[in-house]
């Protein structure tokens, strides 16, 4: 490990929410203590804000920083803030997780001077992804601002499956030499049984924040087909939270009126997954938000599940269409049906399906394969 004159050097998060830091890069976190760095953790304060001081890590409050922001005064002073934190604390190291704290990040740690930055994209979200009025005026001008960011000295960039990193190469022009891929924020197999026990009848899950863009409307659809053809028997159910602050968030009531209805259940929030998900049958995401590659599927391949999800970026990085899981057109109601009829009918089916999802993720998306490699583009930043 290069050291800084002073001693550890100094590596700060930078992240819009408490939960999805906890979610998806507290073990990073914890394997950079171990590996020798001083960790501290900025971001908007919540819930989760204990659970991070617990692990002895330091925490900055991200006061002006939101997720869906587009006041022009209230997002310079979020630059503003960022500006102040990396003069106040000086990182030797930052890592901006999602495209808003990549943007501003980037921008306030040139100003303050801080030596060394990573950029994580997990996903390129709503604006590249989305045909809407709205992302097809912002993406000009946010394709620019990330040719500025990303193209700097001491830079690097992670995303997390290769249609992104097509993107970021071709579309928006980042040199190849400052991109790494890393496949998502990994998961830990030994949470899983290696023998996958479904409970009967057959477990249909859909897992995620309850936002529209997530697909919950046609999982509801296509669960309301099968049941109105006479289908297998099975189980349909929701499992996550509205995403409060969120513009596409479903109204709780809405959810709860789905569970009233009878044919899909919506069970909440849960923090027992890896029991459901080895008593579940079906992992289905019909997303069409431009992730990175869903936890959630990783999730699901490790505890053996098959899958069926929507054919876009980032999903089709771990499932392969017929090996792991099933790959339906996005939108195609039908087809989403018919896959999950298909392999309901089928259990022998996608048994072998789980079992080839489980290896997959043992040799492509374990937890300590993918901390390593970042703690690899951290040592990379710093020596450069």
């Amino acid at each position: 490990m290069l050291k800084t004159p002073a001693g550890r050097p100094r590596l700060m998060f930078v992240v819009t929410e408490d939960w999805y830091f906890v979610s998806h890069r507290l073990p990073l976190a914890r394997a950079a203590r171990d590996a020798g760095y001083e960790v501290l953790v900025a971001t908007r304060l919540a819930d989760k804000a204990d659970t991070i001081r617990r692990e002895g890590f330091a925490v900055i409050d991200l006061t002006k920083m939101r997720r869906t922001g587009r006041n022009p005064f209230s997002e310079l002073s979020a630059m503003t803030e960022l500006v102040g934190i990396y003069r106040a604390h000086r990182p030797d190291i930052v890592h901006h997780i999602a495209m808003k704290p990549v943007l501003y990040g980037s921008i306030a740690a040139r100003i303050a001077g801080v030596r060394s930055i990573v950029n994580n994209l997990a996903g390129l979200g709503f604006v590249f992804s989305s045909q809407s009025a709205k992302a097809r005026v912002l993406r000009p001008a946010i394709r620019q601002l990330l040719a500025l960011a990303l193209n700097r000295p001491r830079t690097l960039t992670i995303v997390q499956n290769s249609d992104d990193a097509r993107v970021m190469t071709d579309a928006i022009g980042v040199a190849p030499a400052q991109l790494r891929l890393i496949k998502g924020s990994g998961v830990d197999p030994s949470l899983y049984p290696a023998q996958h026990q479904e409970e009967a009848p057959p477990l249909v899950v859909l897992a995620s924040r309850m936002i529209r863009d997530k697909g919950i409307a046609d999982f509801v659809a296509a669960a309301t087909q099968l049941r109105r053809d006479g289908g297998a028997e099975a189980r349909f159910v929701l499992l996550g939270s509205p995403d409060i602050g969120n513009p596409h968030a479903i109204p709780e009531a809405e959810l709860q009126g789905y569970d009233r209805d009878g044919v899909v259940a919506w069970w909440g929030h849960r923090d027992d997954m890896p029991d459901i998900l080895a008593r579940s049958a079906i992992v289905c995401l019909p997303t069409t938000y431009g992730e990175g590659i869903p936890k959630i599927l990783i999730e699901a391949a490790a505890a053996g599940c098959a899958i069926v999800a929507y054919d876009v970026a980032g999903c089709r990085e771990i499932v392969a269409d017929g090996d792991n899981g099933l790959l339906v057109r996005p939108g195609d109601i039908a087809g989403l049906a018919a896959a999950l009829g298909g392999l309901l009918d089928d259990p022998a089916r996608r048994g072998a399906m789980g079992q080839r999802g489980r290896a997959r993720v043992e040799a492509e998306f374990a937890q300590e394969r993918i901390l390593a490699q970042t703690l690899a583009t951290y040592a990379e930043t710093v020596s450069r």
